[in-house]
């Protein structure tokens, strides 16, 4: 883990993020997801994080990650925080508070890090 340092505080950051995510009820922004009800939407955002998250941890669980994966969560840290930009004024967008918004630009900054982009 010492050898990415930046990389983890972002995938922490992310992580957290997605615990941010529900509070916030963001499948109400993602198009096809918002045509749900906030209780089916829930349920489908929620299951749908299982096989990420495995497959996040899966990649992690070796002594050393993949370098083509740690790049390519790296750069869907800067790019997520991006999405959220996109939709900042959607009228369900629920992240509008300075944690939130903490969260996402300490997992953009992390990955923009890990990249050598900051």
């Amino acid at each position: 883990m010492t050898e990415h340092p930046a990389f983890y505080l972002g995938l922490s950051l992310l992580l957290m993020h997605e615990m941010d995510a529900v509070r916030c009820r963001e499948w109400r922004i993602f198009p096809g997801m918002s045509l749900l009800s906030d209780e089916w939407g829930k349920r489908v955002f929620f299951l749908a994080h299982v096989p990420l998250f495995y497959a996040i941890l899966a990649a992690v669980a070796g002594q050393t990650s993949h370098p083509d994966f740690i790049s390519g969560m790296s750069l869907f840290m800067v790019v997520h925080a991006g999405l959220h930009l996109v939709f900042l004024r959607h009228p369900r967008n629920e992240f509008t508070d300075w944690l939130s918004w903490s969260i996402i630009g300490g997992a953009a900054a992390a990955g923009a890090l890990e990249l050598g982009l900051g």
